[in-house]
């Protein structure tokens, strides 16, 4: 059993009382030997056979079961299932590797931002380039250990490296990396990342052993001792004086180490009490961030940093622990600053630069403090910290400054509401609910909003002087409407800014859930009037410009409100917000250093509800409202949908709006209002307009869904879209989306269509078809065979357009795969030009023998078989000139000897029924092409063959020498092909050797 002690990390301590001999062969005998086979150590097999039930529990038990839980749950535990754990126990995606190793903070490679020219010098780049080049060698798996070997090859300015890389791993996750290149980074070098991909990518390749304390277990004293021996002679200058010191404590009878039951093994797994966490350089990660912070923001620093909150919010998105861990050590020594603390002195506030890293970091921990998955245990631990951080006295103020008081309501209210007692909005926390906040630390907030707010008394106001008729509320109201409604300028910083707007949001949640009087609403339509009235870069229009809750989402209340008692100036005012002065550059501005336009607001870095991006939010918000609230009034729809096309420029939220009018128009409830569903339609080609030429994730769907709306409008809208879709779809969205599903049988019921209707929407159809294979035929061609099926014309039409195309504008896969449709519908002659076509732009090297085209190239010669002796002859040489794998080459040469040519009849056409000969043409050049490849490939591969790859090599020559055989003076060619290696590679004598034994 495993015990802890004081010990080095990721070292337990091994032994196994109550294990014999009789259970240790019982075990050997239950199982499979070491590596078992190809399909059981891969976890899985070319066949369909099921997953066996111990592949499962294994694989549940390594994910989330440390091993040394597994040993004391039971007391004997099977070699083989031992083995599965220790096999499943490896990583098995790419994607966290990928993580630890995207970027550099070295400076010269950016990472996952891209802005780096160079994406291969990326480690993670260069460890897959290492892998598929063949540089890892000697790969080794010892219980939760892998080590291996990684060449770097030489360069212009470099020598070859060889780097000996080691990773421990526990529970699918690599847990301590080690490489002998002395890298000194943040995250994994290209060497740990490439043997850690040939784990992933290759495990049936790599050697599996038991944990070392199991092996050394089953050796007898004698074996034990020739063991340690040996390992002293090949090591001696290493570990003589370690193995020596080790010697005379264990003699010793009172020394520490015979005081502990066990020994520890590094290869054993990980105890009950480490944390399972990927592997991360704390030491490193405080030395870089230490490192940019000293540069001032200077040489790329802030970039730098950027990146590395970039990364913590890449793991947070995965779930990952370290994301909170490596934030801690980033805030660490950020709270370290020496600047900090000299800012404080001078009472000057941090620079701009210096701000923004701050508002990062502390969004981050507001990402982690309201995480919905996070343990409370772990969540405490967080704000313990957190509030440590604040109460240092060089924790900087949420705005940056030191001193400087929030901006509220106050100043902003007229001489009449003060001289009735309102000398401020928070004069109104009791009728919110609770008091309105204050400025604090940074930290205190993300304390304050991790914990929750905490139940408690409303704070009473005082009873300001009300006039006659006008209840508290009514006064409450009107307070909030003309604070919401004037102009003032933000603090700087996000924190302290989210504080005042998140006031002003609750004033406004609270005035929405009043019951409107007579009172009430004459103050609605008082204000809403006065806003109006206002000129265009003020009243209105300044509620955008304070910075503040945005003024479509006062308008939103102001129409929501003012609808049932005053509809058109309840339009008037949500029309008005809907025009965006903040697009325009001539705006007048008193602060010239905050321009209104939206270019200056996106680079000054404004509040997230002042970006472009949130100000179409609110936009949205407000249209789609309109937009309900327009149904059946056809006027009024054309006026909203206007007032849409010309203020929201964002072609996700216009979609949105379109799915929003659609929704709207099919209720169930209801029959389809048609003229809201063509107003849906409208902003969904708009949408299509807009995204035609630019990237955009969601573009499938909106197509998907634009076709949807144009089948509820009806068949004309149909029509219309595919009339014009070259200047709404890309020719592979017209085909594979838009007329396919036009043609389907689901859209000719939705319709209701007759035989007539049927065809001329099929005439469309099919003519988009043909103008989008003309235009793309790589991806439409097929898309417009299939259409065409039913129109003799129109197929031979398409036809011709792959022929003209085959030559320069469509690879080989693309070939193919539509001479394979031609053959199943029925066309073998086509589909055999186009397979020969293909093999024009073919190019198969010796080592690609498993090169995805391969079952391509097999199927080309089967059909030219079946087609006839001429058909083969044609076809051969197009082979031999585009084929060069040995094995691919045979496998032909073989499927064309056991069979006649030309078994499937054509035309009437009968075959003599004799096989064809390997000494005459066209086999004959086959068969001296496949022997030519097999001379090259094996002299290609003896220049860099390694001892692990000798046994692999000799049953190759035992496929090369089937192959010779098939020759006439096969044997005599192979025998002096043979002595020509034993001549020209004699330095290799093992190889030889085994060359000899096995062929003479």
């Amino acid at each position: 059993m495993a015990e802890r002690v004081q010990q080095p990390p990721a070292k337990r301590l091994c032994c196994r009382p109550g294990f014999g001999a009789t259970c240790r062969q019982g075990q050997r005998a239950a199982g499979a030997p070491c590596g078992g086979s190809a399909a059981t150590q891969g976890g899985s097999s070319r066949t369909l056979s099921p997953e066996s039930l111990l592949d499962i529990a294994a694989r549940r038990v390594a994910e989330k079961w440390p091993f040394q839980r597994v040993e004391e749950r039971f007391e004997r535990i099977p070699e083989p299932v031992q083995r599965r754990i220790v096999y499943w126990s490896f990583p098995r995606s790419e994607r966290e590797i990928c993580m630890y190793s995207s970027f550099n903070t070295g400076g010269e490679e950016i990472g996952s931002s891209g802005e780096s020219g160079d994406e291969t010098r990326l480690p993670f780049r260069r460890g897959i380039a290492l892998l598929e080049s063949g540089c890892v060698d000697n790969v080794l798996q010892v219980g939760f250990h892998l080590s291996g070997t990684v060449r770097e090859p030489a360069t212009s300015s470099e020598p070859e490296l060889l780097c000996n890389v080691s990773v421990s791993f526990d529970r699918c996750k690599i847990t301590s990396v080690t490489c002998s290149c002395g890298n000194k980074d943040i995250f994994y070098c290209a060497h740990v990342v490439a043997l850690s991909l040939y784990r992933v990518r290759k495990p049936e390749q790599v050697k599996l052993r038991l944990p070392i304390s199991e092996t050394l277990f089953q050796m007898n004293r004698d074996q034990l001792q020739k063991f340690v021996q040996y390992l002293i002679t090949v090591h001696h200058t290493d570990v003589l004086p370690t193995a020596q010191k080790l010697a005379d404590e264990i003699l010793s009878q009172n020394s520490e180490i015979n005081q502990v039951h066990g020994a520890p093994d590094p290869t054993a797994g990980a105890s009950v009490d480490d944390e399972n966490c990927w592997h991360l350089d704390e030491e490193q990660v405080q030395e870089q961030v230490k490192l940019f912070l000293s540069q001032g923001g200077y040489h790329g620093s802030g970039k730098q940093l950027n990146l590395l909150f970039s990364k913590v919010r890449e793991m947070l998105k995965m779930r990952d622990s370290n994301g909170a861990r490596m934030l801690t050590l980033i805030t660490e020594q950020f709270m370290g600053d020496p600047r900090l603390a000299l800012w404080r002195q001078q009472g000057t506030i941090m620079t701009d630069k210096y701000r923004q890293l701050w508002d990062e970091l502390g969004a981050l921990w507001m990402c982690i403090v309201l995480n919905p998955h996070c343990k409370p245990e772990q969540k405490a631990l967080w704000l313990l910290q957190l509030r440590r951080w604040s109460n240092m006295d060089v924790c900087p103020l949420e705005d940056g400054n030191h001193g400087s008081e929030l901006i509220n309501l106050t100043n902003v209210l007229p001489r009449e509401l003060l001289h009735r007692g309102i000398t401020s909005v928070t004069n109104l926390e009791g009728w919110v609910g609770h008091p309105l906040d204050p400025v604090g630390t940074l930290f205190s907030t993300l304390v304050e909003t991790g914990r929750g707010s905490e139940d408690g008394n409303p704070v009473s106001a005082p009873q300001p002087f009300l006039e006659e008729g006008e209840s508290l509320v009514s006064l409450a109201v009107e307070t909030a409407l003309i604070g919401l409604g004037q102009q003032r300028l933000m603090p700087d910083g996000l924190y302290v800014q989210e504080k005042v707007c998140r006031n002003e949001e609750q004033l406004l949640a609270r005035l929405q859930e009043v019951n409107l009087d007579n009172m009430l609403v004459k103050i609605l339509r008082r204000q809403a009037t006065l806003l109006l009235e206002a000129g265009p870069y003020s009243g209105l229009g300044e509620i955008l410009y304070r910075e503040s809750v945005p003024m479509h989402t006062f308008a939103k209340y102001l129409f929501t409100s003012l609808l049932p008692h005053d509809t058109e100036l309840a339009y008037r005012i949500a029309l008005r917000a809907m025009r965006l002065p903040v697009l325009d550059s001539t705006a007048p501005s008193a602060d010239l250093s905050r321009p209104p336009h939206i270019v200056s607001v996106v680079a000054n870095r404004y509040p997230r509800w002042f970006t472009l991006n949130h100000i179409e939010s609110q936009q949205c918000e407000l249209a789609s409202t309109m937009l309900t609230a327009a149904k059946g009034d056809a006027c009024k729809l054309q006026t909203v949908l206007e007032s849409i096309q010309k203020n929201i420029h964002s072609s996700s939220h216009i979609f949105k709006l379109a799915q929003d009018a659609f929704k709207i128009a099919t209720l169930m409830d209801s029959l389809p209002d048609l003229t809201l569903l063509k107003v849906s339609l409208e902003l969904g080609l708009q949408v299509m307009r807009m995204t035609l030429s630019t990237l955009n994730w969601r573009r499938r769907e909106m197509v998907r869904w634009l076709v949807t709306c144009a089948t509820e409008v009806g068949v004309f809208a149909l029509d219309s879209i595919m009339q014009s879709w070259f200047t709404l779809f890309t020719p592979t969205e017209a085909t594979s989306v838009v007329a396919s599903t036009v043609m389907s049988n689901s859209t000719i019921v939705r319709l209701h269509l007759d035989c007539h209707q049927q065809e001329n929407l099929a005439n469309s159809a099919r003519t988009l078809a043909l103008q989008c294979a003309m235009k793309d035929p790589q991806n439409c061609a097929l898309s417009a065979l299939t259409l065409c099926e039913k129109d003799h014309i129109a197929f031979e039409t398409a036809y011709q357009i792959v022929l003209d195309a085959a030559t320069t504008g469509m690879n080989y896969t693309q070939l193919f795969t539509i001479a394979r449709y031609m053959e199943h519908r029925g066309y073998p002659m086509r589909a055999y030009k186009l397979a020969t076509l293909a093999m024009t732009h073919l190019n198969l090297s010796y080592n690609q023998d498993t090169h995805p085209a391969i079952n391509d190239v097999l199927w080309a010669c089967a059909l030219s078989h079946s087609l006839g002796k001429n058909e083969l002859a044609a076809v051969i040489p197009l082979v031999v000139k585009s084929v060069k794998c040995a094995t691919v080459l045979s496998d032909i040469l073989r499927r064309c000897t056991l069979t006649t040519p030309g078994m499937v009849a054509l035309h009437s056409r009968r075959n003599s029924g004799k096989l064809m000969s390997l000494d005459k043409a066209p086999l004959r050049q086959l068969l001296d092409a496949t022997i030519g490849a097999y001379i090259n490939t094996t002299h290609s591969r003896l220049t860099h063959i390694s001892p692990r790859h000798y046994s692999e090599f000799i049953e190759f020559l035992s496929k090369a020498r089937e192959t010779f055989l098939m020759a006439p003076d096969g044997h005599i060619q192979f025998t002096q092909f043979i002595d020509n290696l034993k001549q020209i590679y004699k330095g290799k004598k093992k190889l030889m050797m085994l060359v000899r034994e096995r062929f003479g």
